[in-house]
């Protein structure tokens, strides 16, 4: 074992990816009030123009190596001779599909009015594509170095905040702008590739046996996963605003935005467990292997249940709070849409920790394919009728038919990790916290406001937590059990 990095524990890497996701919710927060009123909206529509376009050119250039490298590189990442191998090969590989996405972009950039009306700005915006790839992200996610990722991105955002401030003042200052948004998003990849030689060594050996054909079916397969998921997501939106205008689109997607939020939340543990449990399939036990993914369910069943309920009764309250009175007619699509936590919740283990690691990537695009299939079809019946909440139960629907693809390939290895006592277990006591906050939202109104929203939280929470522990969930009373040594532990001192 020649490795040059300390792998922290997946409850701090899980915290520091928590940091991370909440940052990615602090900082827009933080900027959008300020860039809305600045920029106005021509200037923010020309920006948001130019990013969508560049982020599908994104997609094409790293195509599945993001996901595909977290795997091989975690697979090796005890051997520095395999891992610089591996490490070249991916990064030749990325180097190759960006120098053609460039290309294609270049020829769109010149011949489609639209695009060349702004060439300065969509050739600013487009150094994402450059530098998403000399940030080899996948590679520090692979070896578990979450703490410097999140301190370096959270650093680079507030440094991005401070330009933002000092710069932009006027529409004018939209180019600019679009710049420091490609610095706080990538530009801290530039130390990503600085710090790489620390851990491999790069270059070209003649002694070395590349095998570059060898990735090729798997980052493709991880491709197709991924355009196919970006297609499925923004599916709705799309043929709500071709059915019944833009107005819908407008509520649907502040519905949109607060759920992936929380799905950002729910979800955070998967990018932590992917190296680990690619690590532990290639070096360790079959026994590990599937008492990780048991907690990685324990731990979805135990946050996304209660959220969804949680989320369900206070809808109202928390639209208000963040779009205010003109998104009301939001609130039954966000009410719709928040079953899907679940149901995402639980593919984000069977497609990140499960069938990538067991190479069993083609299920994904099956599942995703099938989603998209559902997704269509009952927009085609729903939308129609009732608008953005028919979009909304087709979304649902098709997360959930994504799911039930991923379990009938992986039925067997469901049966052993998926505790139907668990499920049991969060929803009695979800049914416990939410009859009481209804009891006390109804008895004891308050004026909605963010701190009613977390007053009301705290309440659900305290009694969700406290029920928990009644029903001996396993979760909850691991965390009782080490509470009670660390209490011990420092009164015997």
């Amino acid at each position: 074992m020649d490795k040059s990095f300390k792998v922290k524990s997946i409850k701090y890497n899980f915290l520091m990816n928590i940091i991370l996701k909440l940052s990615g919710i602090i900082f827009p927060l933080i900027t959008f009030p300020y860039i809305s009123r600045v920029l106005l909206s021509t200037a923010n529509g020309k920006i948001a123009f130019a990013s969508s376009v560049v982020g599908y050119f994104s997609i094409m250039s790293s195509m599945g190596i993001p996901s595909y490298g977290i795997r091989k590189c975690a697979e090796v990442r005890d051997s520095k001779e395999k891992l610089s191998k591996v490490v070249t090969e991916l990064l030749i590989l990325n180097s190759v599909f960006t120098l053609l996405s460039y290309i294609v972009f270049a020829i769109l950039l010149l011949t489609v009015p639209q695009f060349f009306n702004e060439l300065l700005l969509f050739s600013v915006t487009s150094l994402t594509i450059l530098f998403n790839m000399l940030g080899v992200e996948w590679f520090y996610q692979a070896i578990e170095q979450y703490q410097y990722i999140t301190f370096r991105n959270i650093f680079f955002k507030i440094i991005s905040i401070i330009l933002m401030l000092i710069f932009i003042h006027q529409p004018e200052d939209y180019i600019l702008y679009a710049g420091i948004n490609v610095f706080a998003s990538v530009g801290s990849n530039v130390l990503n590739v600085l710090r790489l030689s620390k851990y491999v060594d790069l270059g070209i050996k003649k002694e070395q046996n590349y095998n570059f054909l060898i990735h090729i079916v798997p980052i493709v397969t991880l491709f197709l996963y991924n355009a196919t998921t970006v297609i499925f997501t923004s599916l709705d939106q799309v043929m709500l605003g071709f059915i019944k205008g833009n107005e819908s689109v407008g509520y649907y997607a502040a519905a949109i935005k607060i759920q992936n939020i929380l799905v950002s939340l729910v979800t955070a543990l998967g990018a932590v467990m992917l190296p680990k449990i690619s690590y532990t399939l290639k070096n360790g036990s079959r026994i590990n292997f599937e008492n990780m993914i048991r907690k990685s369910f324990e731990f979805i069943i135990v946050t996304a249940i209660p959220v969804c309920f949680l989320m369900t009764i206070l809808s109202k309250d928390i639209i208000l709070v963040l779009a205010g009175e003109d998104y009301l007619s939001a609130i039954p699509m966000l009410q719709y849409l928040l079953p899907s936590l679940i149901f995402v919740g639980l593919s984000s283990v069977t497609a990140w920790q499960l069938l990538i690691p067991l190479e069993k990537e083609k299920y994904t695009v099956i599942g995703a394919l099938v989603g998209v299939m559902i997704n269509l079809t009952f927009n085609f019946l729903l939308i129609p009728i009732s608008g953005g909440e028919g979009a909304a139960v087709s979304s649902t629907l098709a997360e959930f038919a994504v799911l039930v693809v991923h379990f009938i390939a992986l039925k067997d290895i469901i049966i052993r990790t998926l505790e139907f006592k668990e499920i049991v277990s969060s929803l009695l006591s979800t049914f416990v916290a939410s009859s009481i906050l209804i009891f006390v939202k109804f008895n004891i109104p308050l004026t909605t406001g963010l701190l009613t929203c977390i007053v009301y939280g705290m309440i659900f929470t305290i009694f969700y937590a406290f029920s928990l522990v009644i029903f001996r969930e396993k979760l909850a009373m691991g965390i009782v059990n080490d509470l009670t040594y660390l209490i011990f532990k420092r009164r015997n001192k």
